[in-house]
This record gives structure tokens, C-alpha cells and sequence, in this order.
């Protein structure tokens, strides 16, 4: 069995900065590529970053390319979403999610066979 837990949402004014964390647990020896996506009210849930563990390549989605990073900290087995120069069009819950099968780096959320429950981030004008 696999956990993810998110947390360090909140909310923030634009130009305001969030770190999100997700502790992973269970099959850690196994992880591939971890990511970040996001859902809006009324909007389907979009990619926004990810990593594979192992080697540390990235993706980003183009809205969030540049002022947001990826990170992992192999020791305590979480991946971290620096998020600077936030804007309203950032708001939405964050998930987090984990894809066992491959090194894909994939920005397709049906690649990803674990998700956390996610948390929201709320960002003001």
C-alpha cells in the first residue's frame, strides 16, 4: 500500500510565495516519478510538475514554468512544490501523485497510480 499526505497549502496574496509538501510512504524502494496537479472549481484537474526520483528530470507545465519548482528529499521520502510569484489563476487544490510503473515523467494524470487527498491553495488579488 502506498500514502501520499499533502500539506502546506494555504492562502496568500498574488506575488506571494507557498511551499507544498507530500510525504510518501510504503513501496518507497519503487518510486519512478512523483508530480504535482491541480484542480480549479468547474475545471478539469490540470498537470503542473513532476520529477523522477531517481535521476531528478523535470516537467513543467507551461503556466507555471519559471516560477515554480520541483523538488524531492530522498532521506524523508517528500516531494515539495516551491510555488514564487503566485497568481489567482494558481488557485485550486493541489494533489499530489505517483507513478510506480515507469520513468516517464508524464504530465497525463492517468499515468499516476497513487494520489494524495490533496490540498487547497488559495491565491488573492
Amino acid at each position: 500500500q502506498v500514502q501520499l499526505v499533502e500539506s502546506g497549502g494555504g492562502l496568500v496574496q498574488a506575488g506571494g510565495s507557498l511551499r507544498l509538501s507530500c510525504a510518501a510512504s510504503g513501496r518507497t524502494v519503487s518510486w519512478y516519478t512523483m508530480g504535482w496537479f491541480r484542480q480549479a472549481p468547474g475545471k478539469e484537474r490540470e498537470f503542473v510538475a513532476c520529477i523522477n526520483w531517481s535521476g531528478g528530470r523535470t516537467n513543467y507545465a507551461d503556466s507555471v514554468q519559471g516560477r515554480f519548482t520541483i523538488s524531492t528529499n530522498n532521506v524523508k521520502n517528500t516531494l515539495y512544490l516551491q510555488m514564487n510569484s503566485l497568481k489567482p489563476e494558481d488557485t485550486a487544490v493541489y494533489y499530489c501523485a505517483a507513478d510506480l510503473l515507469s520513468n516517464r515523467v508524464s504530465g497525463t494524470a492517468n499515468d499516476y497510480q497513487y494520489w494524495g487527498q490533496g490540498t487547497q491553495v488559495t491565491v488573492s488579488p
